[in-house]
């Protein structure tokens, strides 16, 4: 009886991913992409209440920061409320770059929680696709609540003079925003839960918006902290968004603000890539 050969059966063991991703080619890149911006999209349409935070965020911010400190700051700065409306309006729209950037943390977290992650990474899709649709959808929020914020804006008597320039303001926070998302993501991937997310995010949040020129101007502030603002980036994006929407200069605090974007995705996007590749 002659022997029976066998063959080898193939190693259980998943091919790595980061070699399943170079096999992918630019073209199913961007198709994987497209397909889970519209599973994030139809996530959103069952899921509406997911977008209360981009709807009622720039009403509620509006409206407390204008009616109760707009009085007193604005006669500091030498035009009462209506001087004060055109000089907080810019710097939402900068905030709102931060803030909202958060949102793509914490739902990066309960997609790995809730086991959806772990379902995408069986698949044979770009992994960075993963990421980048969700920085997508998060931007198209961001863009949705800047819309709503405008709205209430002109109902408090902001005056748009330079569309143009609010376009441009509007471009800028969505490139400044972008980059920060991929902290967001990181933290997402690193720590074990959304609330986890959420309360890091306000530590980080917190010092950067109000150590900023965002809703008063830095002047009056002790030189340390002045010091802070000097670095801050949501300050140069509060800045330059002001002088592209009312006039004032913007060359330096354009490129900074553009300098601290490029810097931060080029430090943080690799890093999220690969903590989301090695998760285990």
């Amino acid at each position: 009886m002659s022997a029976v050969t066998t063959t080898p059966t193939p190693s259980s063991t998943p091919t790595p991913v980061l070699e399943g991703d170079v096999r992918i080619p630019l073209r199913g890149h961007l198709r994987h992409t497209g397909a889970l911006i519209r599973r994030n999209l139809l996530w959103i349409k069952q899921d509406p209440e997911s977008m209360m935070d981009a709807l009622l965020m720039p009403v509620i911010f509006t409206l407390l920061f204008v009616y109760v400190f707009g009085g007193s700051i604005g006669q500091a700065l030498g035009g009462g409320q209506d001087g004060y409306v055109q000089y907080v309006i810019p710097g939402m729209i900068a905030m709102m770059s931060m803030t909202l950037s958060q949102g793509v943390g914490t739902g990066f977290s309960q997609d790995f929680n809730s086991g959806v992650m772990d379902r995408f990474r069986s698949l044979p899709i770009g992994r960075g696709s993963v990421l980048f649709a969700k920085i997508t959808v998060e931007l198209a929020r961001m863009l949705f609540a800047t819309a709503v914020l405008m709205i209430v804006a002109v109902l408090v008597g902001f005056d748009i003079t330079d569309w143009p320039g609010l376009l441009a303001a509007v471009g800028l926070s969505t490139a400044f925003a972008s980059s920060i998302m991929w902290v967001f993501l990181t933290l997402g991937v690193v720590l074990k839960n959304a609330q986890s997310v959420q309360a890091m995010g306000f530590l980080v949040l917190f010092p950067l918006q109000f150590g900023s020129s965002i809703f008063a101007p830095t002047k009056s502030m002790p030189g340390w902290l002045q010091a802070f603002t000097d670095y801050n980036p949501l300050s140069t994006l509060a800045d330059a968004s002001r002088g592209l929407m009312i006039g004032g200069p913007v060359a330096h605090d354009l490129w900074v603000t553009l300098g601290w974007s490029v810097a931060i995705t080029a430090v943080m996007a690799p890093v999220a890539i690969y903590k989301f590749r090695t998760k285990t």
